[in-house]
């Protein structure tokens, strides 16, 4: 008996900079920002903000430059105008803590508004978010449906074909010729994904770390953020920090 023939991914670069890829039979484009677009639902998702992380660390007497809130919106206005989406999925861990919507800069309630008048507003709950938001506009819920596709926050233990999902925050480290670069990334066997965090100050774990084995059918294929563009890397080019 022939073996069965190794898994081809499908995908190619796109001139935004990121990577036109097939996921559980549904085009993606997983854009450079940490972004993922569904152009089918024109539906832009983000995930792992984690609003005001450099507020609570302060308040713990670990003092942080505190411009993250005010960083990641802006780059998540930048992409609702570039893309004009019909909805915006911020999937779970949008705030830092279930406080953190309380610490808002006015300007940054303006700017969350703003990005509303955009698009519709859909806040998935994640583990340091569990309530959602209170006052500001959108619509919460544990889990959303698009293209085929199960929008959650926290990933499954076990392989799931079509579940997108971020809250592991994944890195790359590739390996070069001389030394290696550590990334943020998508990670995917084609089957599943999991997204980069969005956050300024969300930080990262490598995709080669234990909480990652036992997630994919076959050796995933991770989709390094560039400053400008996606790059795919192969599992035999990843190596542990």
């Amino acid at each position: 008996m022939s073996a069965e023939p190794a898994f081809r991914y499908a995908f190619a670069q796109s001139p935004c900079g990121g990577l036109v890829f097939e996921l559980a039979g549904t085009e993606a484009l997983l854009r450079a920002s940490g972004a993922l677009w569904l152009a089918a639902e024109r539906l832009l998702v983000v995930a792992d903000l984690h609003l005001e992380k450099g507020s609570a660390y302060a308040a713990r007497g670990q003092m942080l430059p505190p411009y993250d809130t005010r960083e990641t919106l802006a780059r998540l206005t930048a992409e609702a105008a570039q893309l004009r989406p019909r909805t915006i999925l911020l999937l779970g861990d949008t705030f830092h803590d279930g406080a953190a919507e309380d610490r808002l800069d006015v300007g940054d309630v303006r700017t969350l508004t703003t990005i509303a008048d955009i698009a519709e507003l859909v806040w998935v709950v994640g583990n340091h978010d569990a309530d959602g938001p209170r006052a500001l506009p959108g619509q919460s819920t544990d889990r959303w449906s698009a293209s085929g596709l199960s929008l959650v926050h926290e990933p499954a233990s076990t392989p799931r074909y079509g579940e997108v999902a971020g809250h592991l925050h994944p890195c790359a480290r590739v390996k070069g010729r001389v030394g290696s670069v550590r990334r943020r990334c998508f990670v995917s066997d084609g089957e599943r994904l999991v997204m980069p965090a969005f956050g300024a100050y969300a930080g990262g774990l490598n995709v080669r770390d234990a909480a990652f084995q036992g997630l994919f059918r076959r050796p995933p294929l991770a989709v390094a953020l560039g400053d400008r563009r996606a790059h795919a890397v192969g599992w035999g080019q990843l190596g542990p920090d």
